[in-house]
């Protein structure tokens, strides 16, 4: 196994951790190989995964930042300390309806069981000591927020979100109301569809599907390679792009006032 992402259908009860472990116990310790997820779901969560191998795991932040596409199923009329299954469970009021579905940009406030770090400990793990957690909220856009149908006291919901928002807010923020089902449908042009944990989506692909790509040539693409600025000019708009030669990633550049200067290289 090289360098590349796994798409995996990350199932109930099992946490990203542990499926990122199975990766590494089934790649084994020769050659050494890195191993990371992009992005983590709850244990009670199912659905896209994606598992860094190798020289992939130098890109989890770009792969982190991509927009999400969930289905929720939700259970009206009660609460839950923890925003889903796992948590204590109380009965509460029957939102209205029709539920209103906010989208555009909003401010959220993380969930207090959530992997948002604060002074250097989970939220998740004060909460569950007893702490008070109250975290800042933070602007996160909503795409799409769709009801899909509505029986007594369940709805299902297909929502599509910038990376850092939470479904579980999301569905709270409707009323009592809680997720009782998640899934993880896409993340960024990567569809739960392709979902394959034998199949490795080679390094190459994954950059040239999420950033627009410079291709160098001769002694700029051996100066990149060496992590220095080169005299090509960006796609309008781009603040990250991908330079390549004929045998594939050399880095990711950013814009400099010397041209594109490398930030993350794939030849060492």
């Amino acid at each position: 196994m090289s360098d590349g992402v796994l798409l995996i259908d990350k199932p109930a009860d099992k946490t990203s951790h542990d499926v990122v472990a199975a990766v590494r116990r089934e790649i084994g310790p020769h050659p050494p190989r890195r191993v990371g997820h992009a992005g983590t779901l709850d244990p009670f969560a199912t659905g896209l995964l994606l598992v860094l191998v190798g020289r992939a795991t130098r890109i989890q932040r770009y792969l982190m930042a991509l927009p999400k596409r969930y289905e929720t199923v939700a259970r009206l009329g009660a609460t839950s300390t923890t925003g889903d299954t796992d948590g204590e469970i109380a009965a509460g009021r029957m939102p209205a309806d029709p539920l209103v579905l906010p989208t555009g940009e909003l401010l959220q406030r993380p969930h207090a069981y959530s992997a948002v770090k604060v002074d250097g400990r989970r939220a998740y793990e004060r909460a569950r000591a007893g702490e008070q957690v109250v975290l800042d909220a933070r602007p996160v856009t909503v795409h799409r927020f769709e009801q899909l149908w509505r029986e007594d006291d369940r709805a299902a919901f297909a929502i599509e979100c910038s990376a850092g928002t939470y479904v579980r807010v999301l569905i709270a923020d409707l009323g009592d109301a809680y997720c009782e089902e998640l899934r993880r449908t896409a993340i960024g042009p990567f569809a739960l569809d392709d979902a394959d944990p034998g199949r490795l989506v080679p390094l190459a692909d994954v950059l040239s599907a999420i950033l627009p790509s410079v291709r160098l040539d001769g002694d700029d693409a051996r100066r990149a390679a060496h992590g220095v600025a080169v005299a090509a000019t960006a796609p309008p708009g781009a603040s990250d792009v991908l330079l390549l030669d004929g045998d594939g990633p050399i880095a990711i550049a950013q814009p400099r006032d010397d041209g594109l200067k490398p930030v993350v290289g794939f030849r060492a």
